[in-house]
C-alpha cells in the first residue's frame, strides 16, 4: 500500500513543506522546498498566501495525510500568535481538502529522527538526509524545508509504531496483568 505524506514547518516568513512517499513500509522523499512569505507586508495576505499555496501542494501531490510541527512559546506572544495563524491556516488547507492533520512537538520530531529531542536543525537536517537520501546541497538551502521533512518523516515512523491498548502504571502492575511472561 501507497501513502503520500505532507509535512509542514510553520512560519510567519519561511514556511517548509516536503513530501514523503511511503512504498512497502520504506519512505522516500518526493520533493521538499519552502513558501516564501518576506514580500507580503500585510498579516493577512500572508494568510491567504498560505491557504492558496498549501491548497496548491495539496491538489499537486494528492497527500493521504498532512503532519504539522507544533508552535513552540515563543518570548514575544504576538510572534506565537501569528506563527499559530500560519499553522492553522495550513491546518484548514488540510482540512478543505479532507486531509487528516497530525501534529507533533518539535521536541518529538527531532527525537524520532535523531534520537536526541535537543538536537539542532543541522542535526536532523543530516540525518534525514543519511535516511531519504538527497542531494546534500539542499541542506543549506532549504533548512525550513527539512524541518517540514521532518515532522512528514516522524508521522511515518509513528505509523509503524502501533500503540499497545494496555496501560499500565508501573512494573508491580504489568507483571500483575502479564504473569504467563515473566519468568522466575
Amino acid at each position: 500500500m501507497e501513502k503520500v505524506i505532507l509535512g509542514i514547518d510553520p512560519g510567519t516568513n519561511i514556511m517548509g513543506y516536503g513530501i514523503i512517499k511511503v512504498c512497502n513500509g520504506k519512505a522516500e522523499m518526493v520533493t521538499m522546498g519552502v513558501i516564501d512569505l518576506r514580500h507580503f507586508g500585510d498579516g493577512y495576505l500572508k494568510l491567504g498566501h498560505i491557504f492558496e499555496r498549501v491548497t496548491g501542494i495539496i491538489d499537486s501531490f494528492l497527500p493521504d495525510e498532512m503532519a504539522i510541527e507544533a508552535p513552540f512559546l515563543q518570548k514575544n506572544v504576538q510572534t506565537t500568535l501569528k506563527l499559530g495563524r500560519a499553522q492553522g491556516t495550513a491546518i484548514a488547507a488540510a482540512i478543505h481538502h479532507g486531509v487528516p492533520v497530525h501534529e507533533y512537538a518539535p521536541m518529538k520530531i527531532k527525537m524520532a529522527i535523531t534520537g536526541n529531542g535537543a538536537a539542532s536543525k543541522e542535526q536532523v537536517a543530516g540525518m534525514l538526509q543519511r535516511l531519504l537520501k538527497f542531494d546534500e546541497e539542499a541542506l543549506t538551502k532549504f533548512m525550513d524545508a527539512t524541518d517540514a521533512l521532518g515532522a512528514a518523516y516522524c508521522h511515518y515512523m509513528q505509523m509503524n509504531r502501533p500503540e499497545s491498548q494496555a496501560h499500565y502504571k508501573g512494573w508491580k502492575d504489568f507483571v500483575n496483568k502479564n504473569k504467563e511472561r515473566v519468568k522466575k
